[in-house]
């Protein structure tokens, strides 16, 4: 009888506890949930309740980065939350040691979100799933990019013609180990983007006196040979 009261009494706390999170008032809620450091959380939180999957929203609403990296986030959450992030800069998708599972059917999803049209910076650092197919369709709606990082990626020309095209705020990229990527592909960059302050070339398979033209198309050019990452972006000195 004693174990049958104590359960039923753990019962009502956890039913008591329920209720007080229930009747914190939205804003208060969203910033609780603001505070989790797995993005797998905070799209499992929003499945709670209506109430909750709002205030998951407001929460990334009002985020100005995002950083999926170290997470094993596939394309259908990282679109979703992206996608719920109006106010976003800065979108950080590098793949980690634990990796994220982003592909190129996943940064079409993203290049559709309101906010890619005001991103300032994304790394897509290492991401081996991804092609010109999707990088060409989220770089070409992102007109305020300032820093780009798709070093490690098997990217090829035709993605530095769309960011030539429609990134003319460019001041960095890092193309580091981008051995597809040809002279032609770097000139067109350089050529377009006037802004332009500082490119990594570490580990292309381009020939360094082909970078002499790069300097006569833009003589203040910073061009490293030397992947300098923090913070998945480059870093102009």
């Amino acid at each position: 009888m004693e174990m049958e009261e104590e359960r039923q009494h753990d019962g009502d706390g956890g039913g008591a506890a329920d209720a007080d999170i229930e009747r914190l008032p939205a804003d208060l809620l969203a910033h609780v949930l603001s505070l989790l450091p797995s993005f797998r959380d905070l799209s499992m939180a929003g499945g709670v309740s209506w109430r909750w999957r709002r205030a998951v929203e407001r929460s990334l609403a009002s985020r100005r980065r995002l950083s999926f990296a170290g997470q094993r986030t596939g394309d259908d959450t990282a679109a979703r939350l992206v996608h719920a992030a109006v106010n976003l800069r800065d979108l950080d998708i590098s793949r980690s040691c634990w990796g994220c599972h982003i592909t190129d059917d996943g940064l079409i999803k993203i290049a559709s979100a309101d906010c890619v049209r005001n991103l300032t910076s994304i790394s897509l650092w290492g991401l081996a799933g991804i092609t010109d197919k999707g990088v060409v369709q989220l770089v070409s709606r992102a007109y305020s990019l300032q820093h780009l990082n798709i070093g490690g990626t098997f990217i090829t020309d035709e993605s530095l013609y769309a960011v030539a095209n429609n990134c003319t705020n460019l001041k960095s990229i890092i193309l580091w180990s981008c051995r597809h990527v040809t002279e032609a592909g770097l000139v067109a960059l350089v050529n377009k983007c006037r802004r332009l302050e500082c490119i990594n070339v570490g580990g292309m398979r381009v020939p360094p006196e082909s970078f002499v033209g790069l300097l006569s198309l833009s003589p203040a050019l910073q061009i490293r040979s030397i992947p300098q990452i923090l913070n998945a972006r480059v870093q102009v000195s």
